[in-house]
């Protein structure tokens, strides 16, 4: 099994940088991938990054592209979501995901999915 701890977060104005991280531990002996996905009130679950382990194969939602990067530290274990150029609409709780798979591809629907965080909520004030 795999446990995923999201950290970072918090409130920040329009335009402005923020990275949050999710660390991986458990069995990550094997080829997984981890996604990121954000929750804003009212509305459903939706993708917003993922990147393949080993390969660092990434994928983007197209709102985010060009605006957020996400990167895997194997040392540390951890992956990071570089989100640049925040607007308001990126304000939602966002989540790590994990799932096992051989495949070098970044499934973008929750439910393919089988460990996630607690999340971490991300504010950005117009």
């Amino acid at each position: 099994q795999v446990q995923l701890r999201e950290l970072g977060g918090g409130l920040v104005q329009a335009g402005d940088s923020l990275r949050i991280s999710c660390v991986v531990s458990g069995d990550i002996s094997t080829s997984y991938v981890l996604g990121w996905f954000r929750q804003a009130p009212g509305k459903e679950r939706e993708f917003v990054s993922g990147i393949t382990w080993p390969g660092r194969i990434t994928k983007y939602a197209d709102p985010v592209k060009d605006r957020f990067t996400i990167v895997m530290d194997n040392a540390k274990n951890t992956a990071y979501l570089q989100m640049n150029s925040l607007k308001f609409e990126d304000t939602a709780v966002y989540y790590c995901a994990a799932r096992y798979t051989v495949l070098l591809v970044v499934p973008n629907i929750a439910q393919q999915y089988d460990y996630w965080g607690q999340g971490a909520q991300v504010t950005v004030s117009s």
